[in-house]
């Protein structure tokens, strides 16, 4: 008989065994240990046990359901006004079953009596407390696609499709860079500054999850002076290395100064940082981009990277 409770202190070393058994796919972390467990999930101080739903067959721990909170508009605490459905995973094995939609219930009903009047499946900006450097690669983005039995299962759950984040992938050791008049007018005039860590203001959701990863942030500055006009945030994703054999990075907060937009910045940026990071061995960077976001998919793709994913948040109305 299976039965279900919540996370207890003793419980990690399984469910990192959990995790590897659930197979989610090209986007999961894999090979990881226990420290990786705790220092990204479970060392993060709004965690809560009672949020981590296990199921139980006999002494064999076969499914797990993880459902957490965003952040507030400050990025200065937790907000419970809208929940997330961060992980849901069932063995193979013990799967169609009726395991997952217990655990799915009893991770709503735990977002909701924690006061969240919203509920999206899959975790993304800003409802992203956990899985940063675990699951998604860059960042999380929903669920992926390549997790073939993400969507099945959630739409027969009611959830339904929000949106899109279309994962981009370039091989930085394998791949020329691209050349147009854009990018050397942009070289003569911009140069490449790294910062470490990235300058203020680092709010407590930004030290929280990027700041448990190496982390650095590249920045376009004008030659002539002046402030930065385009800046990215770059992270070792090596908790992907057993399963991908590449060493990658991930690229997010890919931001250009408003003022400046249509100069090929973004572009310009992201050839740079590839190029710098191909000196140091990285082999393959990625990229989200939200699918209507056109000036991020179009910045993506003209400083050489291709789609080869898409991450999908899903909704669901909670009286249903």
């Amino acid at each position: 008989m299976v039965e279900f409770r919540c996370f207890k202190n003793s419980d990690p070393p399984r469910i990192v065994e959990l995790w590897h058994k659930c197979r989610f796919g090209r986007g999961a972390a894999g090979g990881f240990n226990v420290d990786a467990l705790e220092t990204l999930m479970l060392s993060q101080p709004y965690f809560r046990r009672d949020g981590f739903i296990i199921a139980l067959d006999g002494e064999s721990m076969v499914g797990f359901v993880h459902a957490g909170f965003g952040c507030n508009a400050d990025e200065s605490a937790i907000s419970t006004e809208h929940g997330a459905i961060c992980a849901i995973g069932v063995r193979p094995e013990f799967r169609r079953k009726g395991i997952g939609r217990e655990l799915m219930q009893r991770a709503e009903s735990y977002l909701k009596s924690n006061g969240a009047s919203q509920l999206q499946a899959g975790p993304a900006a800003p409802h992203n407390p956990f899985y940063l450097g675990l699951y998604g690669g860059s960042e999380p983005s929903g669920f992926l696609e390549s997790d073939a039995s993400a969507a099945p299962f959630l739409k027969a759950l009611g959830y339904a499709s929000e949106s899109k984040h279309i994962v981009f992938q370039r091989e930085v050791a394998a791949d020329g860079d691209p050349v147009n008049m854009k990018l050397m007018q942009n070289r003569r005039k911009l140069k490449m500054a790294i910062k470490v860590p990235p300058p203020p203001p680092v709010t407590w959701w930004w030290s929280c999850r990027f700041g448990r990863l190496d982390s650095l942030m590249f920045e376009l500055l004008p030659k002539a002076g002046g402030d930065g006009v385009a800046s990215v945030n770059v992270v070792g994703l090596d908790l992907y290395r057993p399963k991908w054999k590449k060493q990658a990075i991930g690229l997010s907060n890919l931001w250009v100064e408003k003022s400046q937009r249509g100069n090929g910045y973004g572009q310009t940026l992201l050839v740079e940082v590839c190029r710098r990071l191909r000196d140091e061995r990285v082999t393959t960077a990625e990229v989200h981009a939200i699918d209507d976001n056109e000036a991020m998919k179009g910045a993506a793709k003209a400083a050489g990277f291709r789609a080869i994913d898409t991450g999908i948040v899903y909704s669901k109305n909670f009286s249903v």
